[in-house]
Formats: C-alpha cells, structure tokens, sequence
C-alpha cells in the first residue's frame, strides 16, 4: 500500500530518497539527547556547573546547599556595596545592606542551577571550559529602605529661607531667598531599589521636591540694600539729649537693626529700641544726663545733719530712641543729627524744701543694751528699719504702731517672749517693746510731748526705771506731738545686741534732765508654779512706785519741770518642772 505521505503515483525511487533524512534526522535526535545525559551525568543532577561564578565567588562543582553556603560566607557578609546617590547638586552614600537590600542565595543558587540545566549549555560544557557568571539575586525590604532615606532627607533637606537684609560690623549683606527643596523618599526608594538591582553604575539620582516658598523675591532684596541698608550703615547718626551729642555708630546701630516683610512682603527696618538703650556704646554716654529721680536726703553726720540735694530724672524710652534713630539713617551730611526726647520728672522733696524744715542738729539719742537672742535680733533690727527715716513735721503725731505696723510674719516679725497678764510668755513681736523704750528715751531727751505710752507692768533690770516703755498692737501705742517748733528726723539702728535711737532737729532748750525719786509702796514678790505647757521660769523682783522728773533747762536755768509716776508690780518668782513635796 502506497504510503499516504507520498503522492498516489509515487514510484519506489522516491521513497528511497525519503528514508535516509528521516534516518539522519532520528540519529542526530539520538547522539543531542546522549551528549546531554553524559553532560548532565558530567557535572551531576544537584549539583552547579563546573566553572559557575556569581560575583567572583566559584560554585561550580557544588550541591545546592554547598554553594549556597559558600555564596552567604563569602558574598552575604559583604555584598551589596554601599550606593553612591545624588540629591540635587550634593552627593551622598547610602548603605545598601542598612537600607534593606541583601543577597539571596537560595534563589541565586536556583537560578544558577536552572541556567545549566539548559540543554546546550550541558553540552557544551563537553567541549569547552570556560567559565559562567550569574548574576545574583537580591532581595530588598522596602520598609528599611524608605527608614535610611528618610534619616538621610533630614541631613540634605533645605528649609525656605526668605530674602532679606542682615548687618554685620557694621556692613549691609544681603540674603537672597532659597527654595524649599526636601528628598522624595518614595520615589528616592523606587530609584534606589531599582539601581541596586541592575547595579547601576554612577551615582543615582534620587527625586528631589522643590517647592517655592519665599514671598520676598531677590528684586525685594536689592531694592532694600539699595534705598535703606546701604544709606543705613554709611556714617555715624547723632542724638542730642540735653545739650550732649551722642553720636552712634554704623556697627552698634547694626547689632540691633533687622529687615522684616510687611504685608506686602516689602522688606522694612525695625530697630530694637531697648537693646539700643542698654548697649554700653549708647547707655554710658547718657547716663551722665539721664536717671531716676532722686528725692532730696537728710544725712546725719555726727551731731549735725547734711542735706543733700534732689537731682532731676530724665528717662529716655525706647520708643523715643527707635523715633529718632530710624529716620536718620537714610540721611546724609548734618541731616544725620536729630533731637533724642527724654520725658523729665522733677524730685518731691528738694534740698531747699529739706534745709527750711530746721533739721539742723542732733536733739537726743539713746541706746538700749539686751542680752542676745534671735528673736531679738530680728524683731529689734526690723523695728529699727521701719523707724529709721521717720520724718515729723512741726505739730504732727507719731505713732510706734503706725510706723512700724503689726508684728506678724508677713511683716518681718518672729515669736519672741512678751510680758501677759503679769508673767512671761510667747507671742509675736516679742522685743519689739525694747524699741519703744528706746524711743520713748529719746523723745524724753529731745523735750517734744508725749501723747500716749505705758510702762511694762513690773520693773525690767536692763531699762531705767520710770523711762521705759511697752507696745501691745491695738491696745497699747507709744506717741509724742512735735511741739519743738521745727520737723524732727529720727534715726533708729541696731545691733545683735544694742538698739539705738536719736532725734535730729532744732533744740528748743539748752538740755533735759532726768531726775529720777525714790522708790516708794514696795511690794515684796510671791511664789507661784508656772503652766504645765509651755511654762517659762521668772526670777522674783519687788513691785514700787516711782517718779521721774523731766527737767528742762535755757540759759543755765530751769525753764519748765515735769513729773512721770510709774507704777510697778511685783514680778512672782514661777517655777517649772515637777512638784516637790515637803
């Protein structure tokens, strides 16, 4: 039967010619298929080519797992290589394992195996023994990616700048405006994957963001530079302030002059007047003729007084100053000279007004001495510094409460030990009576009228007797009238241990006298357990009566006699501690 690939009229010739190629065809099919067993046979079904390199590193001859350990020893600890990048106009290296991106060498060993089991390839390795590079797989984690890139956007991102004017020593330097420009971490973290995958050489450029922020644009700038800062720091401006020039230079006008946008993004001056004022270039050429107001004083020096006197207080503000500097400066010549305001405020008390009060002369003093103790050296000292200064006009009443007020801790006052109900106890202010014993001392010297005062209720050793005085806040005041005719300065001081007070005036008589009398109605003390709580001991002192006479005195005569009774209780001796049985 004729074979139904040939023509039905096909003679035998024809076939013949046919089965030789199919033959050929058939056995060349046979010896490719046999060259590539014995090549696979070669190298081994699991293992690499021989010859097969990826990135220097031989895995030819190796099983799989043999070559992927080899590629993570010698390759995976140091590959991929740090990326050059460029962010606009700077360079920069990005750590290409930090951001992410390391070899895979499983799939690079599969794929390396995958490439040789290609049938030529087999082959060909038969005939030839040159080597074969692969190419290595990488595998990139884009979250530790965008993380590098973002770190690196802080070092290389610009913030807008606007264009302006600064001084330096005295010269004008014109900023002109700078974009924003900030790195695209996204696009810079697709830009950066794909170079490390196709190991692109140079430097990669990473997208940049610029966006145009600065409303003042560099024709701003030079208009500014040209109409106001370079006039500004041409020459010296000049104030006057009574009658004294005070010329101020380009470099301290500069260290407090700045350029900012008004709305309408024009660039104007603005002078930081009080940093001016306080600058040691301006401030030290007019403290002669500026200040604060000084009030006229009256100084005691030894038995006299010194007055000195007030002195007129000019101010200069800053708004005065930054009125009179800002214009000059685009002045040229004698137009940089202007008049600087300063508002003047006239002293209350004048040395004239001070000198016609007759303070002249020291009229009394007194000083009491006491054994130390905290509470006393603070509650005597703040006493002392509330009276000292007390100035009393002829025909005016002082008063100790007024003057020194409550004795509490607001006001500067402490616990201390006060007489109550004819025996020691604490209380506030305690010692503050031996302030008024003082005073009253010299009131009695210096011949002015007491008013109001009253002794302790018994006699305290330290004091003298019948001239001495108590103070109880809303009860019990010391006062005197100023009857000499002329004001009166008291002077009040102390120590640790000593307070003393003097009255400074116009002595109305030569001297005073004291004449103290004897003691009369003389009570002897009791015996008395003190409080359970709190108790203070008292020693015993005998109660009596006592007169002291004031004596006043003129021309070597008696010109006036007064008479002071003084009534004293006995002081009960109070023990403390537990009860003793006879």
């Amino acid at each position: 039967m004729p074979s139904p690939d040939l023509p039905a009229d096909a003679t035998g010739p024809a076939r013949r010619r046919i089965r030789p190629i199919v033959l050929l065809a058939g056995a060349a099919a046979t010896g490719f298929g046999a060259l590539y067993v014995t090549g696979l046979l070669a190298s081994g079904d699991d293992a690499v080519l021989a010859g097969t390199r990826v990135h220097g590193v031989d895995i030819g001859g190796l099983s799989r797992s043999q070559a992927q350990e080899r590629l993570d020893q010698q390759l995976g600890k140091t590959w991929p290589e740090p990326v050059k990048v460029r962010i606009g106009d700077r360079t920069a290296t990005i750590d290409a394992r930090a951001a992410g991106f390391s070899l895979d060498s499983a799939q690079t060993v599969a794929h390396a195996t995958r490439a040789g089991a290609d049938p030529l390839t087999v082959i060909g390795r038969l005939f030839t023994g040159g080597d074969r590079d692969i190419e290595p797989v990488i595998r990139a984690d884009e979250a530790k990616a965008r993380a590098v890139l973002t770190k690196t956007a802080t070092q290389y991102d610009s913030t807008p700048r606007n264009g302006t004017v600064t001084f330096e020593q005295g010269k004008p330097v014109p900023v002109e405006p700078r974009d924003r420009h900030s790195l695209d971490v996204r696009g810079a973290a697709e830009a950066l994957n794909s170079a490390v995958l196709s190991r692109q050489a140079g430097p990669v450029a990473l997208p940049v963001v610029r966006r145009s922020e600065s409303p003042v644009d560099a024709a701003e700038v030079n208009r500014a530079m040209t109409q106001f800062a370079r006039p500004a720091m041409s020459a010296p401006v000049t104030v006057t302030v009574a009658g004294r020039q005070i010329p101020i230079s380009p470099v301290t006008v500069g260290k407090h002059l700045t350029m900012k946008p008004d709305k309408n993004n024009r660039l104007i001056p603005e002078l930081d007047g009080k940093a001016l004022l306080q600058d040691p270039a301006v401030a030290r050429p007019l403290a002669p003729v500026t200040g604060k107001v000084a009030e006229a004083k009256l100084r005691p020096v030894g038995d006299r007084v010194v007055v000195s006197d007030g002195k007129t207080g000019r101010e200069v503000t800053a708004k005065g100053i930054e009125q009179a500097v800002l214009p000059l400066l685009t002045r040229t010549g004698a137009a940089r000279t202007a008049a600087l305001a300063a508002k003047e405020t006239q002293p209350k008390v004048t040395g004239d007004r001070l000198r016609a009060l007759g303070i002249k002369e020291k009229m009394s003093t007194f000083t009491v001495n006491f054994e130390r103790a905290p509470y006393r050296t603070t509650n005597v000292g703040r006493a002392a510094e509330l009276i000292n200064g007390s100035v009393v006009l002829p025909g005016e009443t002082w008063s100790l409460n007024r003057t020194v007020g409550e004795r509490t801790k607001a006001n500067g006052f402490v616990d201390g030990i006060i007489i109550q109900n004819d025996q020691y106890t604490k209380a506030s202010g305690g010692g503050v009576s031996t302030v008024a014993t003082t005073v009253f001392n010299a009131l009695f010297f210096a011949g002015v009228k007491p008013l109001e005062h009253g002794a302790h209720s018994f006699y305290i050793e330290r004091y003298p007797e019948g001239r001495e005085a108590t103070v109880v806040w809303g009860s019990l005041d010391l006062k005197f009238n100023n009857d000499s005719g002329n004001a009166i300065y008291i002077q009040a001081s102390a120590t640790d241990t000593s307070v003393t007070v003097s009255f400074f005036g116009t002595k109305k008589y030569d001297s005073v006298e004291a004449v103290t009398g004897p003691r009369t109605n003389v009570k002897q003390p009791g015996s008395r357990p003190g409080a359970a709580k709190n108790c203070l001991p008292q020693t015993p002192l005998e109660g009596f009566d006592v007169n002291v006479d004031r004596v006043f005195r003129s021309g070597g005569k008696e010109a006036k006699r007064e008479t002071f009774k003084t009534h004293y209780v006995p002081r009960d001796e109070v023990t403390c501690g537990p009860k003793t049985s006879d």
